[in-house]
Formats: C-alpha cells, structure tokens, sequence
C-alpha cells in the first residue's frame, strides 16, 4: 500500500455546519434586516451547529484520504472568514495533529482547486460545477446525508487501495 492519499474537499455550509442551525439563533430584528441574505450577518457562521454525522465522518475520512474544508466566505460579511476557522477549530480541533488543522481553504473559486473528490451540496456555484475531480452532491436523492457518503467513500478506498 502506498503512502499516497486521494485528496478530498468537504463543503463547510450546509454539508459539515448546518447553515439552518444558525439562522434560528437569530433575533426577529435579524431576521427582518438581512431578509434573502442571511450569509450577510455579522458572526452567524459562529452561531451554527455540525451537521448530523458530520463531525464522525470528517475525522473517519481523514484516516483514508487527505482531507481538506473546501468553503466560501461571503464577500460582504467580513466576519465570516475568521468565524469560519473558529468554527473548525470548536468542532474539529484547531491543534497541530488534529485532522483539521490548517486544513481551511477558503475561496470563491472551488474549481482552481485540485483534488479527487469535492463533497458539496451546491453544484452550480462558486466553482463546483467545474471541479475537475468527482463532484459528490451531498443532500441528493444519492447522498442525503454522511451515512451514505461514508459508505461510498469507504468502498471507493476499498477497491482503489
């Protein structure tokens, strides 16, 4: 076996932090202020729980290919960026020899990225459709959620290693 690992992205909004989590911390005020845009208030990417699965599937990944958050930062919520990386430090460890550490690439262009496999639940934006390795569509009727990634990936390490 060798040493080499298939590289693998994960989305971080609505395919390892449930987006919904953090919209329902938000006040009434909130809600009303940033209506169709709520990508744009200050810290909600702070305020969002994993999704379910999530947390276990990213660190059994990590053992079997070389893993890396694949996200975007809305350009006009400057806080984003750095919730973002709080975020991955809170849930899936932020010291040296954690699967996560210095493993957030941040982009609006996930296509210039290379890699094996792009885990994402938006197929059409900032990049993904045109990512040059296999576009896993997670929330589809194929993968709905991280029981059935996992079970896909774990096969394709099976049969490719």
């Amino acid at each position: 076996m060798s040493d080499y690992k298939d590289t693998l992205y994960i989305d971080m909004d609505n395919v390892i932090a449930d987006f919904k989590s953090g919209i329902r911390t938000l006040s009434e005020s909130e809600l009303e202020e940033f209506r169709d845009r709520y990508d744009e208030v200050p810290h909600i990417f702070s305020k969002m729980k994993p999704m379910e699965g999530a947390v276990d599937a990213f660190k059994h990944l990590s053992q079997y290919y070389d893993v890396y958050i694949l996200s975007t930062a809305p350009w006009n919520n400057p806080s984003a960026w750095s919730d973002k990386l709080e975020w991955v430090k809170l849930y899936l460890g932020g010291e040296a020899g954690d699967p996560a550490y210095k493993r957030l690439i941040l982009t609006h262009h996930k296509n210039l990225n290379r890699g094996d496999c792009l885990i994402d639940d938006r197929i059409d934006k900032n990049g993904s459709g045109s990512f040059s390795g296999e576009l896993i569509h997670f929330g589809s009727e194929k993968y709905p959620d991280w029981r059935a990634v996992v079970k896909y990936l774990d096969e394709v390490f099976i049969y490719t290693s």
